[in-house]
């Protein structure tokens, strides 16, 4: 009998968290769609957009002024997988607890 109720618990559960999931997608759905207007809502706190959609940059693309910054970024510089090792390498036996200089290629090479 014990079984049947926590069966019955548990698919309880069950169809409230599918539920619940349904109804989020849904909110979110028509909270994409939707354009606010230019009004400032007290419910919007500070935001205040134009009546259509307005693109609004990510804060870490701006700079103090508040203007788009037009340059990259982070820039990689290609490199090799041989010059990825050495530079890895060098790092682990320029480190504090590090053998000897030569020791970390053998067991390496033998893997």
């Amino acid at each position: 009998m014990l079984h049947l109720l926590y069966i019955l618990a548990f698919t309880i559960l069950a169809f409230l968290a599918v539920a619940n999931l349904i109804r989020n997608l849904m909110t979110l759905g028509m909270e994409s769609q939707r354009s606010f207007s230019s009004t400032k809502n007290g419910s919007h706190g500070s935001r205040s957009y134009s009546s259509g959609q307005l693109s609004v940059p990510h804060p870490e693309f701006l700079d103090a002024s508040g203007n788009v910054i037009n340059e990259p970024l982070l820039v990689m510089r290609s490199m090799t997988v041989d010059d990825a090792r050495e530079q890895l390498d060098a790092l682990y036996e320029s480190s504090p607890g590090s053998s000897t200089p030569g020791s970390n290629n053998e067991s390496r090479e033998d893997s």
